[in-house]
């Protein structure tokens, strides 16, 4: 039972058609119950029984029956989504330490998913379960899907600023009003295949070289093996449940995307396509030793203004793979017409990430994936 209450300064609630999204701005205390919701992102246990996490577009599942349910988060920086039965009644703005509501709903049995929409590397996301409106009840969780795709990626991937339609986001609400993981491309193609995801994507980050060459003592690699990104030295273990049949690859564009600046440790755009490569095949020996050889890896790249080097260096990875032996290693060029950049910073749009997907899905129903 839920006592209503008055909504959190640092809340802001925006209620979709049926159904009423209230957040109470009461302490928020985990429900202790990890076995009654589902999720395939990274997350990690904390002493107080919620999960903690970073990367993007981690989502939570469940089931109930009744006329409402509350939701327990303590996150002052990132936004969510909340789906009943399919259908997006209200986004979580920053919600901090509270238990948000849905209300009045029919009484009969419901589907919950509460979804990450924000890129938050440096602040740690907590859930802490569903609860049960009054005369209620908190269902077994859903089960796990049997199809897994896990994204890797760099802002494209995340879906920096895809719902802004507009590339200046510096009077509607900055890059983070402006994301949505859920409607980025992986998670589009994931749904239609109603695949269990992951989006272990970071902005700016790229194999060897960050964008503009920016933080060069770090790069994508240095954070992939982390559940949580601001933690140094964290180390997510992949549960046994988690062997996606494909992996998608979109690691490049901050490499290449911006021309060397002098003291940089390239000093040509040569040696930096070398560097590329040779790190490159070493994720790749990291993906192929955790997921074994029956997964298939796609390396992606698409069009960049500045230089073709991206995708000619991708080929290239692929080629020698496969001459190595790995066939499951493909490779996926994506560009069209269609695409017009009016997300944040010229970023992909909505429109552009649902082009995107198609031309994804297209990619994935070329391959002898026995789901």
């Amino acid at each position: 039972m839920h006592t209503p209450g008055r909504l959190s300064r640092r809340t802001l609630v925006t209620a979709a058609a049926a159904g009423v999204v209230t957040a109470v701005a009461a302490p928020a205390r985990a429900t202790g119950a990890r076995t009654r919701y589902h999720t395939a992102g990274r997350v990690k246990s904390a002493a107080d029984g919620f999960v903690q996490y970073t990367w993007p577009g981690i989502s939570f599942e469940g089931r109930f029956r009744g006329t409402g349910v509350g939701i327990v988060l303590d996150d002052s920086d990132n936004d969510y989504d909340v789906q009943i039965d399919g259908r997006t009644h209200g986004t979580l703005v920053t919600p901090g330490r509270t238990v948000s509501w849905v209300d009045g709903l029919l009484d009969t049995e419901h589907r919950v998913r509460l979804v990450k929409r924000t890129e938050s590397p440096w602040a740690v996301g907590r859930f802490g379960g569903f609860i049960a409106a009054s005369g209620g009840a908190i269902l077994p969780r859903p089960r796990a899907r049997s199809r897994q795709i896990e994204f890797i990626g760099d802002s494209f991937t995340v879906g920096y600023g895809n719902v802004s339609g507009t590339r200046d986001c510096s009077s509607n609400g900055g890059v983070n009003r402006n994301s949505n993981a859920d409607l980025a491309f992986g998670a589009l193609t994931a749904r239609g295949l109603d695949a269990d995801y992951q989006i272990n994507a970071f902005s700016g980050r790229g194999m060897v070289r960050n964008y503009n060459g920016s933080s060069p003592d770090s790069d994508f690699r240095t954070y992939y093996d982390r559940a949580l990104l601001n933690v140094e030295g964290d180390v997510w273990s992949p549960p046994g449940t988690w062997r996606p049949q494909v992996v998608v690859v979109g690691l490049g564009i901050n490499d290449f995307s911006t021309p060397l600046n002098p003291g940089e440790r390239w000093t040509t755009e040569d040696g930096l396509v070398a560097a590329y490569k040779a790190a490159y095949q070493g994720f790749l020996d990291k993906l192929r030793a955790r997921y074994g050889p029956r997964t298939f890896i796609v390396v992606s790249a698409t069009r960049l203004s500045r230089t073709t080097a991206f995708a000619q260096a991708t080929r290239h990875i692929v080629q020698e793979r496969n001459r190595r032996g790995d066939g499951r290693v493909r490779h996926w060029y994506y560009d069209d017409p269609g695409l017009d950049f009016l997300g944040c910073d010229w970023h992909p749009s909505v429109a552009d990430h649902r082009i995107v997907s198609g031309l994804l899905d297209d990619h994935l129903a070329g391959l002898p994936l026995r789901w």
